[in-house]
């Protein structure tokens, strides 16, 4: 049974870090979404602390725009003697999806990296009803 530190969730915390910069298995801050529904279309911002820009990428596929991230870190340290003090090394994948519709195609979104966040724009598309066919089955007599 784990017992609570008064660091983290579990006593192993301090010892075990998790991927992307020790955040907790419920993601922490990482890839935390604010979506924000404008007149133009949708603004929507992602947290993404300590990740590098090449580690992103974003994918549009049925409907669905998806956002995976890649971390692969060392830490290492060692004193004068060359011994290890410490090393360190986190691996991790994490993705979110979200629905934009069948409409959006790859070039009516824009996505910018700065500072550790994600920011995405995707505009409104007007959805066209779909033309209601009867269709009759032949009657043979």
């Amino acid at each position: 049974m784990l017992m609570p530190s008064i660091f983290g969730d579990d006593l192993f915390d301090d010892f075990f870090g998790y991927p992307f910069g020790g955040y907790g298995w419920n993601g922490g801050s990482l890839m935390k979404t604010d979506i924000k529904d404008t007149d133009q279309g949708y603004e929507m911002t992602m947290n993404l602390p300590g990740v590098k820009k090449e580690d992103i990428k974003a994918e549009l596929k049925n409907g669905y725009m998806t956002i995976h991230v890649s971390s692969n870190t060392n830490q290492d340290e060692k004193d004068e003697k060359g011994r290890y003090i410490r090393r360190e090394r986190y691996s991790g994948n994490c993705s979110r999806s979200f629905y934009v519709g069948d409409q959006i195609t790859q070039e009516d979104i824009k996505a910018k990296f700065e500072d550790g966040i994600l920011r995405i724009d995707i505009p409104k598309k007007e959805v066209k009803p779909a033309v209601e066919e009867n269709k009759y089955v032949s009657i043979e007599g």
